[in-house]
């Protein structure tokens, strides 16, 4: 599976994005939404099961991010409210091919994306 993120930018504090990430294909893939800002780990922001009927959230984001797909369009987002200087990351998005539970640990994943900065200004 191969997977390509964008939809990141510049914004100020408040402002919003949305984030897409287009797979070859999904094959009813739990998708996930990670970043990793300069100096730290790589940290789960977001996930939605094959059915688009549930999705986590990390407690940082929950309330401002909202994770969707589009089954017919192999396509996910993430839209990004509420943008504060501590969202600025580079965001990623990655594939479960288990499709078993939205796994929050990065090693669950099996197929990553190369990634979009985000970088929010305050």
């Amino acid at each position: 599976v191969q997977l390509q993120a964008s939809g990141g930018g510049l914004v100020q504090a408040g402002g919003s994005l949305t984030l897409s990430c287009v797979a070859s294909h999904f094959n009813r893939y739990v998708m996930g939404w990670f970043r990793q800002a300069p100096g730290k780990v790589r940290e789960f922001v977001a996930g939605i099961d094959w059915t688009g009927g549930s999705t986590y959230y990390d407690v940082s984001v929950k309330g401002r991010f909202t994770m969707s797909r589009d089954n017919a369009m192999n396509t996910v987002y993430l839209q990004m409210n509420s943008l504060k200087p501590e969202d600025t990351a580079v965001y990623y998005c990655a594939a479960d091919e288990s499709g078993r539970y939205i796994y929050t640990a990065s090693s669950e994943y099996d197929y990553w994306g190369k990634g979009t900065l985000v970088t929010v200004s305050s």
